[in-house]
């Protein structure tokens, strides 16, 4: 991997032993990904997390809203059944 390249694409300026020192990690971390593709995982279901998760959010349910009246009571400024805000966009 080329650590000027990966420095010029994230705009950083790299000292040369900076370079070095990435050189070196970057070198290692690919070393332990080399590791990790020698593991058999043949029996190993792919997840997208460690835990077992399920979506924990609840059941939509049509309930009573709050009247329009006492909506607007606290609305600064309002156009019959409507909230006047200022334009945004000329």
């Amino acid at each position: 991997m080329d650590i000027e390249h990966v420095a010029l694409l994230a705009r950083l300026k790299l000292t040369e032993s900076e370079k070095e020192l990435f050189s070196r990690q970057v070198g290692s971390i690919i070393e332990y990904i080399d590791q990790l593709n020698e593991l058999d995982t043949t029996d190993v279901e792919p997840t997208a997390h460690i835990l077992s998760m399920k979506n924990i959010l609840r059941e939509d349910k049509l309930s009573v809203s709050i009247p329009q009246d006492k909506a607007m009571l606290n609305a600064p400024d309002k156009d019959g059944s409507f909230y006047r805000v200022p334009k945004i966009i000329e």
